[in-house]
C-alpha cells in the first residue's frame, strides 16, 4: 500500500532531520537559533519536514494576543465540545474597556478540504480585533480509530448543529462564517436548526462556497463531475498504516491532497517558500519567522475519511442535493426556505479558480432570504479563492464588509428588543 511506504518515509524523514524548535508551531523568539543565518541546518529540517508531510501534529494556533484600537489585547484559547469529528475552539478577547451591548462572537466554520484549520489563524487573528471568535477544529482520519464511526457528511453537519448550540450556550447567538467547502453543511446545519425553530445564531456569510457547482463550473468541478464514486476510490483511497489509531481506516490521505494541491495553485506554494527564503537569506528573521509560521500551517495536511470524501463528491458534484432542495441528513430533509428570515451574507472573487461565479451567490435565491442588496453580495475585485480568507483582500475588503454587515444585524437585532421591551411595558401599564 502506497500509504504505508510514505508513512516509512515520513518517519525515516524525521529520524534524519530530527525536530527542529518550533515545530509544533509555537511563536521563536526573534534570537531562535533556528533562525540565525549560521543556522542553514535548522532551515533545511523544516524545508525537509514540511515537504514531506512529516511533521508529528499541526502547529497550534498559538495566539496569545491581537491588534484592537490601536493597543494590543490578550486573548485565551479554551475548549468548548469535543466530538469524535473535531472540536470546537473558543478565542476569547481580553479588552481593557467594556464591549458594545450586543455584540456577538463569530463561529468560524472551516472547510474540511485537505489543510487542519490552524491554516485560518491569520483569519482568526484578523476577527479577534473586533470580537470573539469560535473555530471548529476537524480532527485528522488517521487518529480516530475505526469504532467510532465511518464519519460521513451527515455526522459533520450534525457536528456544525452541535457546535452551534454548544456555542450558544456560551451566552448569545454566533454570527456563523464558512469558508470555502465549509458552507455547504453549514448552511444544511443552519437550515435544520431552524426548521426546527431553534436558530442560536444571528446571520450566516459564506465565502466562496460551492453552493451549487452547476453555475460556472471551474477545472476543479468538471474534474470531480466527470469521474466516477468508483473511479475515486480506486484512485485516491488508500488505508491507514498500523502505526496510527485508526489503523484500518480508509482515508483520502493528506499526501495525496497536498500534491493535488500544490499541482492546482503551485504559485501560492512558491509565493510562501520564496517569503521564507529570501527572508531569511537577508537576515530578516522577524519576517522568516512570519513566512515560516503561513509556510508550516500552509503544509499541514490531514486525513478525510473517505466515506465524508465520497458524500462530498456525490452531494456537491454529482447529484448538487443542496440546490435542488432534495438533501435528507439523517432523515431530515434540509429546508433552505427555513432560512427565509436569516441576515445572509455572500463573498465571491472574480479570480476564483476553484469556486465559479454565482456558486456562492445563489445562496440568497436558494434560501429566500432578504432581498440580496449589493453590499450582502459582493464580488471582491483582484480577489482568488485564498484572498478570500488570507492576505491583503481579506483584511482590507472582505473582513470590513462582514463587519459591517454585523453591526447592521446587530443594529436591528438591538432595535427590535427594545420595541419589543417598551411593548410589553404598555401591556404590563395596562393591565395595572
Amino acid at each position: 500500500m502506497l500509504y504505508a511506504l510514505i508513512d516509512a518515509q515520513r518517519r525515516l524523514t524525521r529520524a534524519i532531520a530530527g525536530r527542529p524548535p518550533d515545530e509544533c508551531g509555537s511563536e521563536p523568539s526573534a534570537q531562535a537559533p533556528w533562525v540565525t543565518p549560521g543556522k542553514a541546518a535548522n532551515a533545511f529540517r523544516h524545508w525537509l519536514l514540511r515537504s514531506m508531510c512529516a511533521f508529528e501534529q499541526a502547529p497550534q494556533f498559538a495566539i496569545s494576543s491581537v491588534a484592537s484600537n490601536g493597543g494590543r489585547i490578550t486573548v485565551d484559547e479554551t475548549l468548548v465540545q469535543s466530538l469524535p469529528t473535531g472540536t470546537l475552539r473558543r478565542f476569547t478577547r481580553n479588552p481593557i474597556a467594556p464591549e458594545p451591548a450586543g455584540k456577538r462572537p463569530v463561529l468560524l466554520c472551516a472547510p474540511l478540504a485537505g489543510h487542519h484549520a490552524v491554516m485560518l489563524r491569520e483569519t482568526v487573528e484578523t476577527l479577534l480585533e473586533e470580537r470573539d471568535v469560535f473555530v471548529t477544529d476537524w480532527a485528522d482520519a488517521r487518529d480516530a480509530p475505526r469504532e467510532a464511526g465511518p464519519f460521513s457528511l451527515d455526522d459533520y453537519v450534525l457536528a456544525l448543529e452541535s457546535f452551534i448550540c454548544a456555542a450558544h450556550a456560551q451566552g448569545s447567538p454566533v454570527h456563523l462564517v464558512a469558508v470555502c467547502q465549509a458552507s455547504v453543511p453549514t448552511l444544511a446545519a443552519a437550515a435544520l436548526l431552524a426548521s426546527a425553530q431553534a436558530a442560536p445564531f444571528a446571520s450566516v456569510s459564506l465565502l466562496g462556497g460551492p453552493i451549487d457547482t452547476r453555475l460556472n463550473p471551474t477545472l476543479v468541478d468538471r474534474f470531480a463531475g466527470s469521474h466516477t464514486l468508483s473511479w475515486f476510490r480506486e484512485n485516491v483511497i488508500d488505508v491507514v498504516p498500523s502505526s496510527y489509531r485508526g489503523a484500518g481506516r480508509r482515508v483520502y490521505p493528506g499526501f495525496i491532497q497536498q500534491a493535488a494541491i500544490i499541482a492546482a495553485h503551485p504559485e501560492r506554494h512558491l509565493s510562501l517558500e520564496s517569503a521564507y527564503w529570501s527572508n531569511w537569506l537577508a537576515g530578516d528573521m522577524p519576517g522568516a519567522m512570519k513566512a515560516l509560521r503561513s509556510l508550516n500551517e500552509y503544509a499541514a495536511v490531514l486525513d478525510m475519511a473517505e466515506c465524508y470524501f465520497l458524500d462530498i463528491i456525490r452531494v456537491v458534484f454529482h447529484e448538487h442535493l443542496l440546490p435542488r432542495k432534495t438533501w435528507v441528513v439523517a432523515g431530515q430533509r434540509v429546508e433552505t426556505d427555513a432560512l427565509r428570515e436569516t441576515p445572509i451574507c455572500t463573498m465571491e472573487g472574480d479570480r476564483d479558480d476553484i469556486t465559479g461565479a454565482g456558486q456562492n451567490h445563489c445562496a440568497h435565491e436558494l434560501c429566500k432570504s432578504l432581498p440580496a442588496r449589493p453590499d450582502r453580495q459582493l464580488t471582491v475585485p483582484q480577489c482568488n479563492h485564498y484572498d478570500l480568507f488570507t492576505g491583503s483582500r481579506w483584511r482590507d475588503a472582505v473582513h470590513p464588509s462582514l463587519c459591517n454587515f454585523w453591526r447592521e444585524v446587530e443594529t436591528a437585532a438591538l432595535g427590535i428588543r427594545r420595541k419589543r421591551g417598551e411593548a410589553s411595558h404598555a401591556d404590563r401599564r395596562r393591565q395595572a
